[in-house]
């Protein structure tokens, strides 16, 4: 990484630990604010992906791939927009269940990794696991106890573990590969 990218990490990881302190502190106001950010973050995502499509990856092989996944990540962001209107537990679910499902994408990416003999597989599967049983965990708990609050406090605990893990990558030492 370059140091503007560590910077930005670095800020990054402040900025969703701050976040999630807010939702700590205001749970019952912080729903509407959930559904905006996580739906913001996907279009975006989205939108990055189709921009990415139209300027290079349409002439690279397996393009289309990339087009694909705009669409449905756009389909995706436009759904989490739709559904802010229903139930606040039926939203909130729907949110950590996306967190449970990128915790099954990072033990699928760890198994990768360790197939290619990368050193970050055990760090990976590790954070998968713990994203996954997190909010499964988190789930079952707040609809046993019939307390959404439950549901947003997880949401940021999460947000602050992605920040204190963006923030551990802003000081790792970056490895770079000479090829003689």
């Amino acid at each position: 990484m370059s140091l503007f990218q560590h910077i930005k990490s670095f800020v990054t990881g402040l900025f969703l630990i701050a976040v999630a302190v807010v939702f700590f502190l205001i749970p019952r106001n912080a729903y509407d604010t959930i559904y905006i950010i996580i739906s913001l973050i996907v279009l975006v995502y989205g939108l990055r992906l189709l921009w990415f499509y139209f300027t290079m990856a349409r002439h690279m092989v397996g393009g289309k791939i990339t087009l694909y996944q705009a669409i449905i990540v756009l389909d995706a962001a436009l759904f989490t927009m739709t559904i802010a209107k229903m139930s606040d537990y039926i939203v909130l679910a729907y949110l950590l269940g996306v967190y449970a499902f990128a915790g099954v994408i990072d033990i699928l990416r760890a198994f990768e990794a360790k197939k290619n003999d990368s050193p970050v597989w055990k760090k990976k599967i590790m954070i998968g696991f713990a994203e996954s049983g997190f909010a499964i965990l988190l789930v079952v708990v707040a609809l046993i106890l019939r307390d959404i609050n439950f549901l947003v406090y997880g949401f940021a605990v999460s947000l602050a573990s992605s920040g204190i893990l963006r923030i551990y990558d802003a000081f790792r030492k970056t490895a770079v590969v000479y090829i003689q």
